[in-house]
């Protein structure tokens, strides 16, 4: 969030007219044209740039101005601050046809850094990735390893590696590799010089710099690492630095056949042998190629680093820093297996020790994930087992650490990444799914998306229906974390939990035994195959509902339970569906009460009860008990109205004999007397606090539904159209009942006056109603000579508003 005065700059800045700018980029040229531009240059610089980045579009500006910025961009004599003024508004203008900078003649490599950032956000439209390329490793070449200007160009270096990897020469390929090796392993372990200050007490015998130290405070006793510190650097040190950040990319960039195959056939069928080992020792390390000879160094480098990462830094800053460049030294080894096999099993004592170190220290959590998918990767090849490694990452992670937003994200990101990894250790991510919810249900906001991509994955038919229940219970879940962190006992340890409810009365109920095995099933770490109704706990939680981070975990539900049921019904069978089902009609009215969570939910599982219907219409057949116990509660209208609506168009669809040849007539009369009882005493009685107001779009699917079966067992027309007669008069009358809101009585009026006219003709009726599976073929939609049309005709005239045939 911007103060006060920043949104109150910003929003001049965006108001300002084409006009108004235009007059200003005026004054901006004739304060560039200046031979020396002074403070107000800087100062309409800095005003135009506001400009220009204030809005989403791109601003216009006088031809003669973009001219000017460019000509103060490249020249020599101009001050660094107006230089980098003009490259950041020529970048924000970007991509554009009027810009004509080129960096061939650019000498400087910092005023080259300035030039290539505003072509390289061209777009490589006229190939200025290649051009930039090619110019900064002409510079690159003409300058010594120790040159006090290269700071600038490594940036430059590595984004064109980045955006063109091919567009380098094997020549410069080399350069650089050469140069990296220089930088990474040779550079001084002397402290730098202070600048000298040139007052009175400068003097020519400063005391001399002393080595550089380790983060825990120790003179450093081997190469320089960026882990080193000192009060000053040499610009050597700052190039260690560069070159390490840039490492990573450049190995998987400059390999020959791409980031994820070894050099050459020969070395990837020595993997595993006893030769790839022998020969990593062998090789004299200065005649290797000098690409190997980077991956040598740079096997050392971060051999070092998980050296200096075991040492305990003095300051918070390096203990951060620690963390980071042990995550990225772990990538580094990961891509020199990669590349080469013979670094695998130098790398895999390294990195045993490494994992068995951090296991206890919940404080570096992050650095495991890039050693599991290490061992995901690589652990076949050299005979290590990764489950042991993968068990203890998905058991203790999640379920210790849920509260830290940043694991929580490249955790799940972790899993994305690995899924062509895990193989066999597939089901140990499925199983870990109630450890992985937590993640969800703390962080669902920017965890949502990943979780969409995920799902697939972790469902299979073994824990469709845990995890169905598991995700109606997320908001709960939710609630019991942040009860669960409210009870920590390490108080000064604890992260912060949802401010918005200070002391919740449930804090000391949840104490109680009766409780705690509810609380322990919905903290599980592991799919248990159980389910538990965690109505109590509800009741428990209730006070939590309203908490800030509860209600946005329920906002995300509703896309969770899409991406689910995406899943599961391409691979759902009969008896899986009916599972699904069954669990829908009871979970209805059995979630947890968040503000709005329960009207949302029931769009969902209403459409999806559908859709498991429409997958495996038997099943209406199958749970017909079920169903009609669902039916027959007046009750269900205000707090499952939409999935009673689903579920009797259901009935009225898929019970009959044309989809499953096990319907009887008997069930068919059930079921119509169920729902005439239902719709009798809704449209009889009034709205009261025991029987609530029926939505109109529930009474016209009961009604559709009680002449969809009343035309598959014709004994019940005659009741269906008396009850329809009755509706007309009902709707027309002015007493108040509960359908009666102005916006619904005419549409149930017409839909009664419709279904009455259909059942003056049985045998219409029963073909509208109950059509023919061969109706779906396409002949019978292509064809005018079939019954199709006609009958769809003759419907069509029955449904006019006269009810009756119209002449010829």
């Amino acid at each position: 969030m911007f103060t006060a005065g920043a949104e109150s700059l910003l929003h001049q800045a965006r108001e300002i007219q084409d006009e108004e700018l235009q007059k200003f980029c005026s004054r901006v040229a004739k304060l560039l044209q200046k031979d020396e531009p002074g403070p107000d240059a800087v100062d309409a610089l800095q005003r135009l740039f506001l400009i220009v980045s204030a809005t989403k579009y791109k601003r216009r500006l006088e031809k003669t101005c973009v001219d000017l910025l460019q000509t103060t961009l490249c020249s020599p004599k101009c001050p660094e601050q107006l230089q980098l003024l003009c490259a950041a508004i020529l970048r924000e203008r970007s991509p554009s046809d009027d810009l004509s900078l080129s960096c061939d003649r650019v000498q400087s490599s910092q005023q080259l850094s300035l030039v290539a950032s505003v072509l390289l956000a061209q777009g490589d439209r006229k190939e200025e990735v290649r051009s930039v390329g090619q110019r900064a490793f002409r510079v690159l070449e003409s300058r010594q390893p120790e040159g006090p200007s290269l700071r600038h160009l490594l940036p430059v270096v590595s984004k064109v590696t980045r955006l063109a990897p091919h567009s380098l020469h094997e020549d410069q390929t080399s350069l650089l590799s050469k140069r990296l090796v220089d930088w990474l392993r040779y550079a001084s372990i002397q402290q730098g010089v202070p600048h000298a200050s040139g007052g009175f007490f400068s003097t020519p015998r400063a005391r001399q710099p002393g080595p550089v130290t380790e983060v825990d405070g120790a003179v450093a006793t081997d190469f320089f690492t960026v882990l080193s510190t000192g009060q000053h650097f040499t610009e050597d040190q700052w190039l260690n630095v560069q070159a390490f950040s840039m490492l990573r990319a450049w190995l998987l960039a400059s390999s020959p056949q791409g980031p994820s195959a070894p050099d050459s056939d020969d070395r990837s069928e020595l993997e595993g042998s006893t030769l790839s080992v022998l020969s990593a020792t062998s090789t004299a390390s200065h005649l290797l190629p000098p690409q190997e000879r980077l991956r040598e160094k740079a096997f050392e480098y971060c051999q070092r680093l998980a050296e200096q990462s075991t040492r305990r830094a003095l300051r918070k800053g390096d203990a951060d820093l620690q963390k980071a460049c042990l995550v990225e030294a772990v990538l580094v080894l990961d891509v020199l297996c990669r590349q080469d096999p013979s670094f695998l099993y130098r790398t895999l004592s390294c990195l045993k020790a490494l994992h068995t170190r951090l296991c206890g220290d919940p404080a570096r959590a992050r650095a495991l994930l890039p050693i599991a998918q290490f061992f995901l990767r690589h652990g076949e090849a050299a005979a290590v087992d990764s489950e042991a490694i993968l068990q203890h990452l998905f058991t203790r992670i999640p379920c210790e650490l849920f509260h830290s937003p940043t694991l929580a994200f490249e955790f799940v990101r972790f899993c994305g990444d690995s899924l062509p990894l895990f193989g066999r250790n597939l089901d140990i991510l499925k199983q870990s799914f109630p450890n992985l919810f937590k993640l969800l249900a703390w962080n669902s906001p920017p965890l949502t998306s990943e979780f969409v991509e995920l799902l697939p994955w972790l469902v299979d038919p073994g824990t469709a229906v845990e995890m169905l229940h598991a995700l109606l219970d997320l908001p709960c879940l939710t609630a019991a974390l942040d009860l669960q962190l409210r009870l920590s006992p390490a108080a000064s340890e604890r992260p912060l939990w949802d401010a918005s409810l200070r002391n919740p009365s449930c804090l000391e109920a949840s104490r109680d035994p009766q409780f705690q095995a509810l609380l322990q099933h919905l903290l599980r770490a592991k799919a248990s195959g159980t389910v538990e109704k965690l109505a109590p706990l509800h009741q428990l939680l209730q006070p939590m509902a309203s908490c800030a981070r509860v209600v946005q975990c329920a906002e995300a539900v509703p896309t969770l339970l899409q991406a689910f049921f995406s899943a599961v019904t391409q691979f759902a069978d009969g008896v899986l569906a009916n599972q699904l089902a069954l669990l829908l009609l009871e979970r209805c009215d059995s979630l947890y009460q968040v503000p709005q969570y329960e009207a949302r939910v029931h769009r969902v599982l209403s459409s999806q009860f559908l859709a498991l219907c429409a997958l495996h219409p038997s099943l209406v057949v199958e749970l017909a008990k079920e169903l009609l116990e669902f039916v027959g509660s007046v009750s269900s209208v205000r707090s499952r109205g939409a999935m009673l609506a689903s579920v009797a168009w259901a009935i009225g669809e898929y019970l009959s004999v044309s989809w499953d040849r096990r319907c009887t007539v008997e069930q068919i009369n059930r079921f119509f007397e169920a729902l005439e009882a239902l719709l009798f005493e809704l449209t009889q009685s009034r709205p009261s606090a025991a029987l609530p107001e029926c939505p109109p779009q529930v009474i016209a699917v009961l009604v559709t539904t009680l002449t969809k079966l009343a035309s598959r067992s014709q004994d019940l027309i005659p009741r269906v159209s008396l009850f329809l007669s009755k509706m007309r008069t009902l709707a027309q009358s002015p007493a108040p009942s509960s359908m009666h809101r102005e916006e619904g009585a005419a549409a149930v009026r017409a839909r009664a006056a419709e279904l009455l006219t259909l059942l003056k003709m049985p045998s219409v009726a029963q073909f509208a109603f109950t059509p023919s599976a061969e109706l779906s073929k396409p002949r019978y939609h292509r064809d005018a000579n079939t019954a199709l049309p006609l009958a769809l005709r003759t419907v069509s005239r029955l449904v006019e508003k006269e009810m009756g045939l119209l002449p010829g």
